[in-house]
């Protein structure tokens, strides 16, 4: 290794997808980067941070597309860390929030190379606000539980069940593929009225959304073309968005 190459390792959060929600931390980050590994869910204008003669290379995966398999990435940032210097591994969202951050913080301390976080915007909360939807409220909810819908062996989290039991916000992040299975647990737990909203690319200019309750809100997603990479909030707190307002009117009179 070159002695004049100081080794180094960020990870760094590029928050819920619209480029202007990276923190000004990540962007100092990336301002000094010598290369930088990123995600399939970042905006590409982000890289435009990174110094121009900068190594950028596409490390992403996407559901059902392991373009870079998580073992691969972890040897490549220690291995451009010996060669180049600083190398900024660049994630969607924070990276401790279901990012795998820690996993790759733990690979690359083992060889001695130093590393830092830069905390990112998290999507769980960013997106829902993107439509309007608080994850708290007074008098509504008193706390918001975050789950991933998919556990490491391709099943439905056991949380979801648990999950459908509290008057909490759920955010339940990767669920697309899951919904008619946390439909079901809702069901289960007897809150086929409870309010649901599913929000595709949230905070881009690509963003869709759909609302409606557990009762119709597969039927709805489908029609809609709702798909992955989304995030579904159950909870009454849905209903408290000024976008989704004339929804749960709608709702309302049905019931009627």
């Amino acid at each position: 290794m070159n002695q004049l190459i100081k080794p180094k390792v960020t990870l760094v959060g590029a928050g819920p997808g619209d480029p202007e929600l990276i923190t000004l931390k990540a962007v100092l980050a990336l301002n000094k980067a010598d290369v930088v590994l990123y995600d399939a869910l970042i905006d590409k204008s982000l890289l435009k941070h990174a110094p121009e003669k900068a190594i950028k290379i596409f490390v992403g995966k996407r559901v059902g597309k392991h373009s870079c398999p998580q073992d691969e990435t972890n040897r490549l940032c220690v291995e451009y860390a010996l060669k180049h210097g600083h190398v900024v591994r660049l994630k969607g969202g924070d990276p401790f929030v279901f990012g795998r951050g820690s996993e790759e913080i733990d690979y690359i301390e083992a060889f001695g190379i130093p590393t830092e976080v830069v905390a990112g915007i998290t999507s769980a909360v960013a997106v829902p606000a993107s439509i309007g939807i608080p994850v708290t409220k007074r008098g509504v909810s008193e706390s918001f539980w975050v789950i991933t819908a998919t556990t490491s062996y391709g099943e439905l989290s056991r949380d979801i069940a648990i999950a459908a039991q509290s008057t909490a916000t759920i955010v339940i992040l990767m669920g697309t593929k899951k919904l008619p299975e946390i439909v079901k647990a809702y069901k289960a737990a007897g809150k086929s009225d409870i309010p649901v909203a599913i929000i595709q690319n949230g905070t881009t200019k690509e963003e869709q959304f759909v609302a409606g309750t557990i009762l119709d809100i597969t039927s709805k997603s489908h029609q809609a073309g709702i798909a992955a990479p989304a995030i579904i909030i159950v909870g009454e707190v849905v209903k408290e968005s000024y976008r989704l307002k004339e929804v749960y009117e709608q709702v309302e009179i049905n019931l009627k």
